[in-house]
């Protein structure tokens, strides 16, 4: 028993990290003050860069809408990155217009590494990437212009959902909306580098050029991840706009979810592993170094509601049949349960608060055991991009 009390309290620390600073985060996003960025009279050379690999359903259309954004016309240029795209889906394209730069890539870090060498550096003072299913909410360049404009080099924007038609779309957004919280708008209000996401971004041209010509990154499916890793490598804080939105498609089926899962997980580990190759040695140990190195270690908030529900059966089960398996006392499990619904409460916005909600966490034991079959098909070697087929417009 006393090997066995060992391990619950060890998994009660464990557990215990996670929440403890996902508890921080979340107050501090909720109730922490950004950075107010002046409104720029000089209009920065916008390439709005977006990859797409076999996305001919929604190409067109999100095309169209980044091309007719409100941003001075004279002043960014729109880029489709076309891999594996159908030919009458190209002419489309070049009817809109749009630039179409043709690739046969197979990854997206490949793509977007294609379009920035075949870009003229000289005409362009910023890239924003999107993914082929996003669209820029209403001054989005503007607000990302404005940032530029005051200095900044990296910019995360707010992404958020632009569908929640089925139960599992809704959750995922809501999921979104908590990562933003987490993993953005709290840092941020912090003086904490944001992560990316690996879309709604923009940077320096010549930076995004620079990090994406990095080896490891173009055989990386989790290219995101690789950004963040470049920018700590050289200082580079990335900014987070929470007024500058970028509409995603979520997933809307538990399969969908599955796979997604799969690719982030995949991604997760890599990206640990990143922390220990000879070539991060020389990466500044700064505080940002050793906070991001925390993050990577933190399990996937499904995983965590998993485990924290698990432990809540069992709690029950030791009431009904009187007996004692956990250590230490049920108390600090129980505060360790509530604290974590509280983080979720501070990360969920308001209108997400709603009948339809609750009837969409029904949902939620499905995509626990999707994302248990994700964990078993995870492959640490992949070199291929995990394509998730997207449709809503």
């Amino acid at each position: 028993m006393i090997i066995v009390h060992a391990l619950f309290l060890l998994l009660f620390i464990y557990l215990a990290a996670n929440v403890g600073w996902f508890l921080i985060v979340a107050f501090a996003g909720k109730f922490g003050a950004f950075k107010q960025y002046k409104v720029a009279e000089r209009k920065n050379r916008i390439a709005v860069i977006i990859p797409s690999y076999k996305e001919d359903a929604i190409i067109v259309d999100t095309a169209e809408k980044a091309a007719h954004h409100n941003y001075p016309a004279a002043c960014f240029s729109v880029v489709v990155v076309a891999d594996k795209l159908q030919a009458a889906t190209v002419e489309k394209l070049r009817a809109i217009p749009v630039q179409v730069i043709e690739v046969d890539a197979n990854m997206k870090s490949r793509s977007v590494n294609a379009a920035l060498h075949q870009l003229d550096a000289a005409s362009f003072d910023i890239a924003v990437l999107l993914d082929a299913d996003n669209i820029m909410g209403t001054d989005c360049l503007e607000k990302i212009n404005d940032a530029f404009t005051q200095g900044c080099r990296a910019v995360q924007c707010h992404r958020t959902a632009k569908n929640q038609h089925t139960p599992v779309a809704l959750l995922d957004a809501i999921s979104e909306e908590i990562n933003i919280n987490l993993f953005r708008r709290g840092p941020a209000a912090m003086g904490i580098s944001p992560a990316p996401i690996g879309s709604g971004m923009a940077f320096e041209f010549a930076l995004l050029k620079q990090i994406f010509s990095v080896e490891h990154i173009l055989s990386n499916p989790g290219e995101d991840r690789e950004i963040d890793m470049q920018l700590m490598k050289q200082r580079i804080f990335m900014h987070y706009i929470d007024d500058a939105y970028v509409y995603d498609e979520k997933v809307a089926s538990s399969g969908v979810f599955e796979k997604q899962r799969v690719r982030w997980l995949e991604a997760q580990i890599n990206h640990l592993r990143r922390f220990f190759d000879p070539e991060m040695k020389d990466a500044p140990k700064t505080p940002n170094y050793y906070i991001k190195f925390f993050q990577t270690l933190l399990l996937p908030r499904l995983l965590l509601i998993m485990i924290l529900g698990l432990l809540s059966f069992v709690l029950v089960l030791q009431w009904v049949l009187h007996f004692s398996l956990l250590f230490p006392a049920d108390s600090w499990w129980i505060s360790l349960i509530v604290l974590y619904a509280l983080v979720l409460l501070l990360s969920v916005p308001r209108r997400f608060y709603n009948g339809d909600t609750m009837r969409a966490v029904m949902k939620v034991p499905g995509l626990m055991l999707a994302m248990l079959r994700a964990l078993l098909r995870v492959k640490t070697g992949r070199k291929e991009f995990l394509h998730t087929p997207k449709e809503f417009k």
